[in-house]
């Protein structure tokens, strides 16, 4: 875990709901181009206040396949926003994080990773950031833990837990004696690693067993990331990256500094790099950084109109 400095990262935002109308009067549309720790940046986000009845927060899965996020606005019926979440297997179009959907929990976590030297013949449960929506409107960040035979997630409000086996297949006993709660969200997707928590700059990534062999703070990549203000606002953020001499990216450590500096009290990082794409009323904000255009994902959060 890192507590990084609660120095927040302060750029000017610049309003730009007018390309990217007509919106809902809660949701609004935020664009910056300040450098970022020295180098050129593109980033956006969106807000959107969460007890607004006339939107609804929801998720989308391709259900085995992937599609773009343009793909997504197509089936999905013109959603105000579709934004990346999950990471994913390349080679089975998998989901490697939780889903939630309409409170039913469609994709589930990884499980279990193998250890690498002396842990080789031992398997990491990995406990991975997510983000949810309750039926109350009121978001959360916590670390879970998912098993196909169980309704909801487990969900982990002080810190992930580190343990390991030799199952493939843990349950909830293989993570020994810990404090955990059904978390019963409406909509939830995971991803990791969380960022903020409790108003705080905490990063677990290697809680988390994410990037294992990264530099928080030297890794520039493009980010999709989502989080919460204490009053009620949901913020979905995205930077631009991999663009020669236009959007270097983030770190995580700047892009946790953002989201501080936007008043989140918790935030999670999402699938990054190629991944990153958010669309408003279907118009790009960032440019994705892969050759092709936008990647194609096997899940996506939404906000849709009631």
């Amino acid at each position: 875990m890192i507590a990084a400095p609660c120095s927040a990262q302060q750029l000017h935002w610049v309003r730009v709901d007018s390309a990217y109308g007509p919106l809902p009067t809660s949701v609004h549309v935020y664009r910056s181009t300040d450098s970022l720790g020295g180098f050129p940046s593109v980033a956006y986000y969106l807000s959107a206040r969460l007890k607004d009845k006339s939107i609804q927060f929801t998720t989308a899965t391709g259900q085995g396949k992937r599609f773009t996020p343009a793909e997504y606005f197509q089936l999905e019926q013109y959603p105000i926003l579709v934004v990346n979440c999950t990471f994913f297997s390349f080679e089975t179009n998998q989901n490697l994080n939780l889903v939630v959907k309409d409170g039913k929990l469609v994709s589930y976590s990884v499980p279990a990773l193998r250890g690498t030297g002396r842990d080789s013949t031992l398997y990491y449960y990995p406990t991975r950031g997510a983000i949810g929506i309750d039926r109350r409107r009121r978001a959360d960040v916590a670390w879970t833990f998912t098993d196909s035979s169980r309704h909801w997630p487990y969900a982990f409000e002080d810190g992930p837990v580190i343990a390991k086996g030799t199952d493939t297949l843990p349950t909830i006993y293989d993570l020994k004696d810990i404090e955990w709660k059904w978390w019963k969200m409406r909509t939830a997707v995971g991803g990791g690693p969380v960022l903020i928590y409790d108003g705080k700059i905490r990063i677990t990534d290697r809680e988390e067993q994410l990037f294992p062999n990264s530099n928080r703070n030297g890794e520039h990549d493009p980010r999709t990331a989502m989080g919460y203000t204490r009053d009620g606002q949901l913020i979905v953020l995205v930077v631009q990256g991999r663009t020669p001499g236009t959007a270097a990216g983030a770190t995580l450590v700047a892009e946790a500094q953002i989201l501080l500096g936007l008043g989140c009290y918790e935030a999670l990082n999402l699938d990054g790099g190629g991944s990153s794409c958010m669309l408003v009323n279907g118009k790009e904000t960032i440019k994705p950084s892969d050759r092709e255009g936008e990647r194609p994902v096997p899940a996506v959060f939404l906000i849709k109109r009631r």
